[in-house]
């Protein structure tokens, strides 16, 4: 990108009061580690949604009981479509489902030795693509922020 095209994209963006390139950017890095991460859940025999909700219920331990309702807002669907997911891990074998003691209208759900085992493999992956990916990640997530940052320092005055 030659030095006036820069300009022109700085006063647009001055303009505009948004930094489109580099929002797309970190839209980008992210649809990107989120594509792979589908990938190798699929290859490990598994759907990506399943993967998060057993990160999810990882996650949780020791914070929370990971309730339906808990999850259903952790993986951001709605309650029906979490129960129909816990039902399909269940099925599987790869997370066990209890009435919680003190509510018995709620489920806890917690992992199965063979969800233990899937969720280590695709957090491994995961962590390793973050220390690949990231950087990118992370340096359009500053310059997102660091913009804001600064807007926001600016108006204070």
């Amino acid at each position: 990108m030659g030095r006036g095209s820069r300009e022109r994209t700085k006063r647009r963006t001055e303009r505009s009061g948004v930094d489109y390139q580099t929002l797309a950017d970190l839209r980008y890095h992210i649809r990107r580690f989120l594509r792979v991460r589908e990938s190798v859940a699929r290859a490990a025999g598994v759907e990506p949604q399943h993967y998060l909700l057993l990160l999810q219920i990882k996650g949780l331990e020791g914070r929370n009981r990971a309730t339906v309702g808990h999850l259903a807002e952790r993986v951001q669907l709605r309650h029906h479509s979490t129960v129909e997911l816990v039902n399909r891990l269940a099925e599987r074998g790869l997370v066990a489902r209890r009435r919680d003691g003190q509510d018995r209208r709620e489920v806890v759900v917690t992992l199965r030795p063979a969800g233990e085992r899937i969720l280590r493999r695709l957090a491994t992956h995961s962590v390793a693509e973050l220390q690949a990916g990231g950087p990118a990640l992370l340096a359009a997530l500053t310059r997102l922020i660091g913009k804001s940052g600064r807007k926001g320092r600016q108006r204070e005055r």
